[in-house]
């Protein structure tokens, strides 16, 4: 399934109903008091927009102080947020259904699309040219993720490949590239920058990525308190955003160089030019996505049946489109 991205629609902001008006209201100007923002991101590839966002000097920009809280995936992120560890995290439709259901956590807008950057890898060595033909291999998989869900539930049956005719091993993804060289798994399904590193060091070779079965739209999600009394500073807060998205096309050079830094300062051995290809399969590109709902109602009725979540969600209450048309009035004022 595939979300068209587009910005907000007059339907979906006023389908917003009063609590736009709220916003409206309680929007970001030069007199608002910006609250400190418990930041959490995850460091493969879809955190790294966030990543790059603090260190751009937008925020600080807008007056908005904020803490890092990094962990290797957005499953832990959304763990962090139920919790009420962290304000603020990103994480793709799957995690961000679960962490509603377990915590009330709110959408704020999408911030990026990551289905380019979600591969099934197996080792080099063993040939394997089809999703079936991964049956009684060990597969590395982020259990319980976004990635690990969609994988498991729908890559795998709609390709030849039933649960139970694989051994699943459970890995974070930054500990797959390890394994794959040291022949402990025999596969992988894995994020950039990890994909690109164990492609380039002749490790693994690409079976698909997920991009021809899901597009994979990544929330910035808020814990319902920080949305309660902080609406000044979400506005503020997405108005940073765009100008994130705005170096992501048009300096990416300038970008790739910054985050390049984070990945070999961890010990990562990797080209600028193979860490710049994979930073490019990321698409970021702030706003509200025409057919979210309906996006989210599918992946939330696999989740159900699939006993991950207790209920479908209310879109309503997870679903805050009114943050986004407040930041795109005010960016034309």
């Amino acid at each position: 399934m595939t979300v068209r991205h587009f910005g907000l629609t007059r339907r979906h902001a006023l389908a917003a109903g009063g609590a736009s008006v709220m916003v409206l209201g309680m929007g970001h100007s030069a007199n608002a008091q910006m609250a400190t923002i418990r930041q959490g991101y995850q460091t493969n590839i879809w955190g790294m927009p966030t990543y790059y966002l603090m260190k751009s000097g937008a925020l600080e920009k807008r007056g908005i102080k904020f803490e890092e809280f990094a962990v290797p995936s957005g499953n832990l992120t959304m763990q962090q947020m139920v919790a009420r560890q962290v304000d603020l995290g990103t994480y793709a439709g799957q995690s961000f259904a679960i962490g509603h259901d377990k915590g009330g956590l709110i959408g704020i807008a999408v911030i990026e699309h990551v289905g380019r950057t979600a591969r099934v890898m197996s080792r080099k060595d063993l040939n394997i040219t089809k999703i079936e033909g991964l049956k009684g291999k060990k597969i590395a998989n982020q259990t319980g993720s976004s990635l690990g869900n969609i994988f498991v539930d729908q890559i795998g049956p709609r390709n030849g490949l039933a649960k139970g005719s694989y051994q699943e091993v459970r890995m974070d993804v930054n500990n797959m590239i390890a394994a794959m060289a040291a022949k402990t798994v025999d596969a992988m399904v894995g994020i950039e920058p990890y994909n690109a590193i164990a492609e380039a060091e002749g490790i693994a070779t690409t079976i698909m990525d997920y991009s021809s079965v899901d597009s994979m739209p990544v929330f910035m999600a808020a814990t319902p308190d920080f949305v309660e009394k902080n609406p000044a500073t979400i506005v503020a807060y997405l108005q940073a955003w765009r100008d994130v998205a705005a170096e992501f096309k048009n300096s990416p050079a300038k970008v790739s160089e910054a985050i390049y830094g984070f990945y070999t300062s961890k010990g990562y051995n990797m080209s600028k030019e193979v860490f710049a290809k994979a930073l490019g399969t990321v698409d970021v590109n702030p706003g509200w996505p025409q057919g979210l709902e309906a996006y989210m109602q599918k992946e939330a009725e696999v989740l159900l049946h699939e006993k991950k979540i207790g209920a479908i969600p209310d879109w309503k209450k997870a679903l805050r489109p009114d943050f986004w048309a407040t930041e795109i009035g005010r960016a034309h004022v």
